[in-house]
């Protein structure tokens, strides 16, 4: 793992799936002050998707952000990401803390659940994931969460990462309720100037 510090807060910029410019748009995600970013592709096409994750790695590293692979943990292993987050179908924490050592970032998809988090917690995850708060173009079928739920997970202790809908406009909310970070898909990677978008989020948390 590569020894990039877990930051304090922030946007968590995941990537939409195969993009030929997939690291022009982190790139420019990191410009505009990502403290965050996670590598999401769900297709089949390990080569590519190893070569990418590496490259990815390689520019995190330079901006001093970690990067965080989504659902794979051999692949995080093998570029040598700062962590990889799970959902509930995915490895044990367990098990991925093993495969990646002591010093890996392990995020948990907790839904609209307090117990999954509390769960999470015990078999050693570094972050909660809530969501989705709003209707997502990514998953508009996926099961919602709420700010009270945020504002129970803080006696948690651990980082809570906002997830689902989130726009500039509709974040504070949620960072008032306790979230560390916001984690956006198609509001960054879906718009014509990445940089932009990132630096709108970026800056709810220098306010």
């Amino acid at each position: 793992m590569h020894p990039v510090p877990f930051p304090a807060g922030g946007l968590y910029a995941i990537t939409d799936g195969p993009r030929r410019d997939l690291l022009d748009a982190c790139a420019a995600a990191l410009a505009g002050g990502a403290a965050l970013i996670q590598y999401r592709d769900k297709s089949a096409d390990r080569l590519r998707r190893r070569g990418e994750a590496r490259e990815l790695a390689g520019l995190c590293a330079r901006h001093f952000v970690p990067l965080i692979i989504n659902d794979d943990v051999d692949l995080a292993a093998q570029v040598g990401a700062a962590g990889v987050h799970l959902g509930e179908d995915d490895a044990d924490i367990v098990a991925a803390r093993t495969r990646l050592g002591s010093r890996a970032i392990i995020g948990v998809s907790c839904y609209g659940s307090i117990e999954r988090a509390r769960t999470a917690i015990a078999a050693g995850a570094d972050y909660l994931a809530f969501g989705a708060f709003f209707p997502s173009p990514t998953k508009p079928h996926a099961r919602r969460a709420t700010a009270d739920l945020l504002r129970a997970a803080r006696a948690l202790g651990k980082p809570l990462v906002a997830i689902g809908g989130i726009t500039p406009d509709n974040a504070q909310p949620l960072i008032d309720a306790g979230a560390d970070f916001v984690a956006v898909i198609s509001g960054v990677f879906a718009v014509a100037d990445v940089a932009s978008a990132a630096r709108r989020y970026a800056q709810l948390f220098h306010t």
